[in-house]
């Protein structure tokens, strides 16, 4: 028993001071934990890129034939107007470009037979008025020369026969009018109304097929902002589209954390709607926010006023399951 106690007393001081060692450890990893700076935080948010789907032409809607959460390919039917107004139009574009046609044949054409064989025949009825009255004056002058007319019955003669004979040309080119038909530059002004009216048409039918709205980009159909019965606006965004498929996330920095964020860096961000899992972003774009009041530096001897920046990062691999508005997480060491 002596020696046991003995041995108990010798080893005593070394347990006192493995204790104390113990002791002092915790101690200053305490300490440690207590003074070592906290590791900085950043939280943002998911974004993606969002398409709005709306009508050149004001109407009143239809028909909207998706519904929220719908899987939209490019070209997909979306909602469809009703426009009267535009259908009236179109009756009128068409009725003009009928009427410019068959002026542009009738210039074509030309005379019709009828108005060439009437042109004809003033043209003989006109010749052989002139050649009457150009027998009457040769005989009333051989009268006069004889001394049985006077000279005034002569003349008068003369008058009708020059007369009868502009009338003769007169006729003549009448009738060559109607065998050449419409002046080439009116066959031109001709064709180029078709072609105009043509032109009323196809706009009138590219404003119509506005009516018929289709999905511009492959998306998800995030909004439906307005319902059928309910009047469109021009330009108004009926229903809106998300690509997931291009999404990014968005982060506010400080301006003295902005060296950690330069464009093509690569950080580890945690999405607690996904899971644990820290997943790979890199930076893409990088600008600062703007202000809404005149800029200034509260106390520059102490410091300074720090600008916050948006960094947009987008994620190396895609991420299955990743949607608008889901919190990322950024730890800075």
């Amino acid at each position: 028993m002596s020696q046991l106690k003995q041995s108990m007393n010798s080893k005593r001081p070394l347990i006192v001071l493995g204790v104390m060692l113990l002791v002092v450890l915790w101690l200053g990893w305490r300490f440690w934990l207590a003074y070592r700076p906290e590791p900085v935080r950043l939280q943002g948010q998911i974004e993606a890129q969002q398409y709005s789907v709306s009508s050149k032409v004001p109407g009143r809607i239809d028909q909207v034939l998706v519904r929220k959460g719908d899987l939209l390919k490019a070209g997909a039917p979306v909602f469809t107007l009703a426009s009267p107004e535009m259908e009236a139009k179109l009756a009128q574009a068409k009725a003009g470009e009928a009427a410019a046609d068959a002026l542009a044949r009738e210039a074509e054409k030309g005379a019709r037979a009828q108005q060439i064989a009437a042109a004809n025949d003033q043209w003989q009825k006109a010749k052989a008025a002139a050649e009457l009255h150009g027998k009457t004056y040769e005989r009333i002058a051989s009268l006069h020369r004889d001394g049985v007319v006077p000279l005034q019955k002569r003349d008068e003669a003369w008058t009708a026969w020059q007369a009868a004979r502009y009338s003769e040309g007169m006729a003549w080119q009448q009738y060559q009018m109607a065998l050449e038909g419409a002046r080439e530059e009116t066959k031109v002004a001709a064709r180029e109304k078709v072609r105009m009216a043509a032109g009323s048409v196809a706009e009138v039918e590219a404003y119509l097929a506005d009516t018929r709205i289709t999905s511009p980009h492959d998306g998800e159909v995030s909004q439906v902002l307005l319902q059928s019965g309910e009047l469109a606006p021009q330009g108004f965004p009926v229903v809106t589209l998300l690509d997931m498929n291009d999404a990014w996330a968005l982060l506010h920095v400080r301006e003295d954390l902005l060296p950690r964020f330069a464009m093509g860096t690569e950080f580890n961000a945690r999405i607690p709607a996904l899971g644990d899992n820290r997943w790979r972003f890199r930076v893409t774009h990088v600008a600062v926010m703007g202000d809404f009041a005149t800029w200034r530096a509260t106390d520059t001897r102490q410091g300074f006023d720090m600008r916050t920046f948006e960094v947009e990062a987008r994620p190396v691999e895609p991420l299955a399951g990743l949607r608008v508005g889901m919190s990322v997480l950024v730890e800075l060491q």
